[in-house]
């Protein structure tokens, strides 16, 4: 048990160094390029892989004699993490090329050599570094929920705006059902930037932060700490420095809210993909619900105390009403920290090897 907490001490600092310290020193390079008119838009890519980077780090760091550590793939992940991050800087030096689609490519190709690490990876390495699906009825099921909410949103938001057309002009666009039904291919293609963040949220620091506060003040500081993790990109990328604050608010409550609706669908299936698939939807249906089909739909929004109000509300009773489910209630449905789940696979790999001996004895 002391092990197991001088363990989980170490992983935390690991972790919040690369998944904290790291996109806010290079925050500050971000700021710099902003000001000077640069392109910025690596940065918010290489973000989202800084989360599982430091999960992976942690256990490659505190786990060194652990013979179940996919360590195929998680070497191959951060050697992807590390060509974006060079990718970040180098768009600062050297301006003048196309950073942003070399980033692509880059994720593209390391989502596809990604699959293969992982799927080549013994069964019982996923099991214990919580890689492996199952419960895909119910992961399914919540997937459907979160559309039919996700769009639910979307026309409650149309219509508060009074522009209720212009969602019907949208509707009506051959490239809106075109994008709909090419988005399972491009999951397939992006998969790793969204596994980035979820395998350090959800995977590594909402078991730790439930297991420290209990279920429902963990995931609302997961949440609050998962908000302000975006703050480099609220004030340079999302929007501008001059309703940064604004914008970090309407991130926050998006964050807690969406937050505790991944968090109960994470403790439902006990399947990182599902949050996975969740992250991916929510963030790849942006320009399809608004129209703007170009890279730049994220960019330089407009941001107004009154939205940021709206989307408290609306949020609220769409997404984070799941934290009065059972599934929040006591602490018997936690699942296992990263050490605990590890752990957990290694005795069970015993228990079976020490009962084909005794077999095998007779």
């Amino acid at each position: 048990m002391e092990r197991q907490k001088n363990h989980e001490k170490t992983q935390m600092l690991i972790f919040l160094g690369v998944a904290f310290a790291l996109p806010y020193i290079l925050g500050i390079l971000m700021g710099f390029g902003y000001r000077k008119g640069l392109d910025v838009s690596v940065f918010p890519s290489a973000q989202m892989f800084y989360p599982a980077s430091g999960a992976i780090l942690a256990a490659f760091i505190t786990h060194k004699e652990d013979h179940l550590i996919p360590k195929r793939f998680f070497i191959g992940f951060l050697i992807i993490t590390l060509l974006l991050l060079v990718c970040t800087v180098a768009s600062m030096i050297v301006p003048g090329m196309s950073w942003n689609v070399i980033s692509q490519y880059i994720m593209i190709l390391g989502s596809v050599i990604a699959w293969i690490l992982l799927l080549t990876e013994k069964k019982d390495k996923r099991i214990a570094y919580g890689l492996k699906g199952g419960h895909w009825k119910t992961a399914a099921l919540i997937i459907l929920l979160y559309l039919i909410l996700y769009f639910g949103r979307t026309v409650i938001m149309y219509i508060l705006s009074g522009e209720m057309q212009n969602m019907l002009d949208i509707m009506q666009k051959p490239v809106t059902w075109l994008m709909l039904l090419t988005l399972p291919i491009n999951y397939f293609l992006i998969f790793i930037a969204f596994l980035g963040e979820e395998y350090g949220w959800r995977y590594f620091l909402q078991p730790i932060l439930q297991k420290k506060f209990g279920l429902v003040r963990g995931v609302f500081v997961l949440g609050i700490a998962w908000g302000v993790w975006h703050l480099p990109i609220n004030f340079f990328y999302y929007s501008s420095p001059s309703v940064g604050i604004i914008s970090l608010a309407g991130q926050l409550i998006t964050c807690v809210t969406l937050g505790i609706f991944y968090g109960w669908a994470y403790l439902k299936t006990d399947n990182i993909w599902t949050v996975v698939i969740l992250h991916f939807v929510n963030n790849n249906l942006v320009p399809i619900i608004t129209g703007n089909y170009t890279e730049e739909v994220l960019q330089n929004q407009d941001v107004t105390w009154n939205g940021v109000i709206l989307l408290l509300v609306v949020n609220t009773l769409l997404f984070a009403s799941v934290i009065f489910s059972s599934y929040y209630r006591g602490d018997s449905r936690r699942l296992p920290t990263m050490d605990e789940r590890a752990d957990r696979q290694m005795k069970k790999l015993e228990e079976l090897a020490q009962w084909q001996d005794t077999n095998e004895s007779y």
